[in-house]
């Protein structure tokens, strides 16, 4: 598998994971309806992780250009490939949306709060102040990012076995989803964590474009946020890592 099909698969498994436990959470009629802040984080930290899984050993399981640029910056991912991993994501992202609706589209039809129906797609604060909002995405971002550049799995070398390296294998990624969670239940409250420009930007696209029934609009005003946010928040990890290192 190539790593441009890695990121389009892994993101669109992060998206309908993450978002799809969002709408299971918010949507009428759901059996998983108003359980609440934890079960998101969890779910959207176990999305993190089955993505990782699944796109770790072909592309590094970035799904998320905030990672790909803050590796690059570190020196840990070549500029010259960040172009195809972004669009990867994209086309993953989108992906991810159609199938969330597809699986709750009945649930989109009768949910009367509009609010509700965006927030399964794309995120919003909870107190509009755009300088805090984008201080907010980037604390969590650096977080995010600081503590990927510092995961590696412990392995070590059989000798007997042709030199043969054992590591953890999929235990490798529960790091990452455990990061995303914390991030979650400690730094999600403001502003909902979109901590990944594509997991937000691309998804508000597809809430414009998807029947919903009743819906609002997109909130577009607020779009630049967890776009900007994520970036300065990676950039500053990226920068701290490397004049630590």
């Amino acid at each position: 598998m190539s790593p441009f099909i890695a990121e389009i698969i892994g993101t669109m498994i992060l998206i309908l994971l993450g978002n799809g436990v969002v709408a299971n959470v918010l949507l009428d009629k759901t059996k998983g309806n108003n359980s609440g802040l934890i079960v998101i984080a969890f779910g959207w930290g176990l999305a993190v992780y089955v993505g990782v899984l699944v796109a770790g050993p072909y592309s590094g399981a970035h799904l998320n250009p905030a990672v790909t640029v803050g590796l690059a910056v570190a020196g840990k991912f070549a500029w010259s490939s960040v172009i195809t991993y972004v669009a990867g994501q994209c086309i993953g992202a989108a992906l991810g949306s159609i199938l969330n609706w597809l699986l709750h589209l009945d649930h989109y039809k009768i949910t009367a709060n509009t609010d509700a129906k965006l927030s399964t797609f794309s995120t919003s604060p909870a107190i509009s102040n755009p300088v805090i909002n984008v201080i907010t995405e980037a604390i969590g971002t650096f977080v995010l990012i600081f503590a990927v550049l510092y995961i590696a799995g412990p392995s070590f070398n059989a000798d007997g076995l042709n030199g043969a390296v054992i590591g953890l294998g999929s235990l490798g990624a529960l790091p990452v989803a455990f990061v995303v969670i914390a991030i979650g239940l400690s730094l999600g409250g403001p502003t909902g964590y979109a901590i990944n420009p594509v997991r937000d930007f691309v998804p508000r696209i597809m809430h414009t474009v998807l029947p919903l029934g009743d819906k609002r609009d997109s909130h577009w005003g607020y779009s630049w946020v967890p776009i900007v946010g994520p970036f300065i928040g990676a950039v500053i990890a990226a920068g701290l890592f490397l004049s630590l290192s």
